[in-house]
């Protein structure tokens, strides 16, 4: 099964996340990408210079013309920055890319509704309201955010100390932990875009929660580990990394 990913989220000129991030993963996923552009951002490696909102009414005729004829199976959400967005959707950086005034929109009409949520340990606590700084922690405001309605919350720990890396699920079945070692590099940016696009993908063409996630991870993990080292500050991962990969031992 393909799988018809349906990207809104903001425009990366530097190329390392955002959609461009998004649609370079689901297609090395073999997914097919449309995408809604909610905003063009000025950015590099070393942060971001600019954001320029797109008028909410052009999202919407973007989202409605692109389901109108291709359809999707999977939304994926990223960059939305203001709740005029987010009603519109319902209806590292340096840069704040969203509005604070958001946040309540994003919780009351997004998380609500969502298959999956997929915050990093600052985006936890702001949307929880806690500090975490463990895994049990990381699985209460997992419980927490399903609370709000989802029906999974993957939160992530690589903003936590030590060697290893752990993220942790979240359903109503249960907990599921990944570990994996830390990979020292500076060559992280997009890291979270990837993850969520990869999971993503992966319901779109039929995979469970759980396994959506695991190889989701698989693949941010070969992503990072043959990053090419571009720019100055946090550099992109090498999303074409596992195609290479493959190719080579086929070849071999």
């Amino acid at each position: 099964m393909r799988g018809r990913v349906l990207i809104i989220a903001g425009s990366d000129s530097g190329g390392g996340a955002g959609i461009q991030a998004d649609i370079k993963t689901i297609s090395m996923l073999d997914g097919y990408a449309a995408t809604a552009i909610t905003a063009l951002t000025a950015q590099n490696t070393e942060g971001v210079f600019g954001v320029l909102p797109i008028p909410p009414e052009f999202i919407r005729r973007q989202i409605e013309v692109v389901l109108d004829d291709i359809g999707a199976d999977v939304i994926k959400t990223g960059m939305l920055y203001d709740a005029a967005v987010i009603e519109v959707m319902v209806a590292k950086g340096g840069a704040r890319l969203i509005d604070p005034a958001a946040l309540e929109a994003l919780t009351r009409l997004l998380i609500a509704r969502a298959e999956i949520v997929t915050p990093n340990l600052p985006e936890a606590e702001i949307l929880c309201g806690v500090t975490i700084r463990n895994i049990a922690e990381m699985r209460a405001a997992g419980e927490t955010l399903l609370g709000l309605g989802c029906r999974a919350a993957l939160v992530k720990g690589g903003h936590l100390s030590g060697e290893t890396v752990s993220d942790v699920l979240v359903t109503a079945a249960g907990v599921s932990v990944w570990e994996s070692p830390r990979l020292a590099t500076r060559h992280t940016h997009g890291t979270g875009c990837t993850l969520a696009s990869a999971i993503a993908a992966g319901l779109a063409q039929g995979l469970g929660v759980a396994s959506a996630v695991d190889r989701a991870r698989n693949y941010v993990q070969r992503a990072i580990a043959g990053a090419p080292g571009l720019g100055r500050g946090h550099g992109p991962l090498d999303h074409a990394h596992p195609l290479r990969s493959d190719r080579a031992a086929s070849n071999g």
